[in-house]
This record gives structure tokens, sequence and C-alpha cells, in this order.
């Protein structure tokens, strides 16, 4: 491994450990969305959506465009697809829950 990558690696995965960031991730894998639109279909609060969008947007897992006075949010899916699919893959191969592992402390 590359001295710092450790580093890099522990921030990328802190970023995603959220379980409202990859819910966002998952949706606009499958299309754009604005904040509102987010927030609707995960029915959280706008402001805990538009929370969970700034770290996505400053590590660019996330694109923003302005369409009139909407942001509509995209999914980066060069880095996040392949991201969801190596998961996908892993748990379908190598894990054996299924994929539903857990931390010792859960």
């Amino acid at each position: 491994m590359k001295k710092g990558l450790s580093e890099i690696c522990y921030k990328f995965f802190l970023n995603l450990s959220n379980p409202t960031r990859l819910a966002v991730l998952e949706q606009l894998m499958n299309q754009p969305l604005s904040v509102n639109e987010l927030a609707d279909t995960l029915g959280q609060e706008q402001s805990m959506i538009s929370h969970n969008l700034k770290p996505l947007l400053e590590c660019n897992f996330v694109y923003t465009e302005k369409q009139g006075k909407q942001r509509i949010y995209s999914a980066n899916k060069e880095t996040i697809g392949a991201l969801f699919k190596a998961v996908e893959n892993h748990a379908e191969k190598f894990c054996p829950t299924g994929g539903k592992c857990h931390l010792k402390d859960d």
C-alpha cells in the first residue's frame, strides 16, 4: 500500500459510513434528485439531507447542477457505481451471512 493510502482510505470510508449518506447515494444512482425530492423519498427532514450532502459534495461522490432555483444532485457513478458493485460482489461471494455482516459491538 502506498504511504498515506491508509489515511485516504480511512477518510473515504468514514465519509461513507453514515447510513443517511449511503441512502442518498443509492437514490442518486437511480436518478438525479433535488434535496426536497431526496428528503421525501427517504422520509427525512430537508435539513438532515442537506447536512449529509455537504461531505459527499466535498469528496466529489455527488455532483450538483443548478436548474432554475433548484440544485439537482447526481451520483459520481464512476466511483460510487464501482464501489457498490464491489460491495455487492463481495456480499454474494464471500459473506457467509449474505451481506448481513455486523460488528461485534452491535
